[in-house]
């Protein structure tokens, strides 16, 4: 899969299903996830896999797309992400702009809104 859109679309299918083993598949290697414009939240396989887990742990979210622009080898996703814990659910608005470089998502920034 080469397609920068298919393959954010993998991604969001496999957050969705909590799929820990595929999301790692879809990320390179030395991915880094950042809170936009420049915070490291996370880097590499490993530390995207200890992310992952915890937030899937915690609050079994769901990603529900509003609106999606690709342009080359950005992909860029409006969400509403819904998290469902003890104290019930809670919604959160975010963008996410994905690169994808050589068939996987090198590099992601989260803009979250509040």
């Amino acid at each position: 899969m080469t397609d920068p859109v298919a393959i954010v679309q993998a991604q969001l299918d496999a957050y969705n299903a909590h799929d820990v083993a595929a999301l790692l598949a879809i990320y390179a290697d030395d991915v880094q996830h950042f809170a936009h414009p420049d915070t490291l939240l996370a880097q590499g396989s490993a530390q995207i896999a200890e992310r992952f887990t915890a937030r899937f742990a915690a609050s079994r979210p769901q990603a529900r797309l509003l609106n999606r622009i690709a342009c080359g080898k950005l992909v860029i996703d409006h969400e509403i992400v819904t998290s469902f814990g003890e104290a019930g659910s809670s919604e959160q608005e975010l963008v996410a702009t994905y690169e994808v470089v050589d068939g996987r998502i090198a590099r992601a920034w989260f803009c979250f809104t509040g």
